[in-house]
């Protein structure tokens, strides 16, 4: 019987540039998938050493997911190809993410929904149509945009942003019913990265390998999830 080689997954990963995003491009590349990855223009950046390093394995688009007119172009760019994973790894905070809600400016307010909320959503209903129709859509959100689990304050205009994230998703799902799909909303742990700071529980070699393994086991349960980097679910 003449040998039929299986087809390369791939995953669309928006915003690979470091921290996670990086470490889940380098650890998917580790499994055998091919990895388009995202960073915002201008610079060099660690995606680009292991681009150079896997060649043929590793591709660069440029991407700042809070211009509308640049998701609307990587579509373009990427018009007629079709992806396993569509994951969108997007997140920031505010510069004091001590503030109460009734402290931060509506400048700070705006930005980080613009860039937790609005924009990651922008790309999933864009970028969508570039997925298989048994593939993975999700979206990196946090254990702190849960409502029911929020028994601390603190932080309260990022975790306000992540739980509009979830909320968005599952209107998106909602609305995909009649076709359901792996969809998951993503909760990677307490990082130590930039943004999660040097006091994070998890170092990215913790976090980031469970991240991957949870979404790849997600790919063979349709519907929307809300789950942690081992697989639990997370309260709404």
């Amino acid at each position: 019987m003449p040998n039929v080689s299986t087809p390369t997954p791939s995953v669309l990963l928006i915003g690979a540039s470091r921290g996670l995003g990086h470490a889940m491009a380098i650890e998917f590349v580790k499994k055998g998938w091919h990895v388009v990855g995202t960073v915002r223009a201008g610079r060099r950046t660690l995606l680009h050493d292991l681009a150079d390093a896997c060649p043929g394995r590793v591709e660069i688009e440029t991407l700042d997911i809070t211009h509308s007119e640049q998701i609307a172009a990587l579509r373009e760019r990427l018009a007629g190809r079709i992806f396993d994973m569509l994951f969108v790894n997007a997140g920031t905070t505010n510069p004091d993410p001590n503030q109460t809600i009734g402290e931060v400016s509506t400048e700070d307010f705006v930005s980080l929904m613009i860039t937790n909320a609005l924009s990651p959503m922008r790309v999933v209903e864009s970028l969508s149509q570039l997925v298989a129709p048994e593939g993975l859509i999700g979206v990196m959100s946090s254990g702190q945009g849960s409502i029911a689990d929020n028994e601390t304050g603190q932080r309260e205009v990022y975790r306000g942003s992540k739980a509009a994230l979830n909320q968005f998703m599952r209107s998106f799902a909602a609305r995909q019913a009649e076709k359901p799909r792996p969809m998951v909303l993503m909760a990677p742990g307490w990082v130590r990265t930039e943004l999660g700071g040097p006091e994070g529980r998890l170092s990215i070699e913790e976090s980031v390998p469970g991240v991957v393994n949870v979404l790849l086991n997600k790919l063979d349960h349709p519907g929307l999830e809300y789950l942690d980097y081992r697989g639990r679910t997370i309260r709404w």
